[in-house]
């Protein structure tokens, strides 16, 4: 091999080798992640995904937390330990409380503003037809549907494609993560777990 196809191919490893390692993702250290991907930007680096201390009384490992006024969602792990995501929330007084269960899980959502959302936010009834799932949708990349006695609650554990909004109140009621973390949520989190808004 001559010189200059040595070199070629060294510029193109190199260069494979930097794609690659963009793709990783937090596995089960307790850093933080380390590199802000297209779907971190924006958020404040305090709302990136982490592992963490945290135990809830009477709840075991699966189970996922809220905590509204944190602006956090904890996925309970082993040993005392959960994965701290950052969110964002319903505006005061739209955020459902209590308990709920995975009723169903969905990747690319569509989505349909409720009758509620278009009497408060007139602007959407352009959606009422429902839009597609897709990075225009607003749910984002997956979406897990809380249920009570069977029944959908209409609120959403949902992606956005709106991730500066992370720790902020402006929903309508549903908990949005950044499309990288609910995607990382979505393939730990079964269906029938149990979810619990504080």
């Amino acid at each position: 091999m001559n010189k200059a196809t040595l070199t070629r191919r060294g510029i193109m490893l190199g260069g494979l080798a930097l794609l690659t390692s963009g793709c990783t993702s937090m596995g089960q250290s307790d850093q933080p992640l380390s590199f802000a991907s297209p779907a971190q930007a924006g958020v404040d680096p305090a709302f990136r995904r982490t592992r963490v201390r945290y135990e809830y009384p009477g709840e075991s490992p699966g189970t996922i937390i809220v905590n509204t006024s944190e602006r956090y969602l904890y996925f309970l792990e082993e040993d005392g330990w959960a994965t701290r995501y950052g969110v964002g929330v319903g505006e005061e007084g739209l955020t459902l409380k209590g308990k709920a269960t995975i009723g169903r899980k969905a990747e690319w959502p569509s989505w349909t503003p409720t009758a509620n959302m278009m009497r408060r936010k007139p602007h959407l009834v352009q959606y009422a037809g429902g839009v597609s799932g897709g990075l225009h949708n607003p749910l984002g990349a997956r979406a897990l549907y809380l249920y009570r006695n069977g029944r959908d609650t209409m609120f959403r554990l949902h992606g956005t494609n709106e991730p500066w909004t992370i720790g902020s109140a402006v929903s309508s009621g549903c908990i949005r993560l950044t499309n990288d973390d609910i995607t990382h949520l979505y393939e730990r989190a079964e269906v029938k777990s149990t979810v619990v808004v504080i």
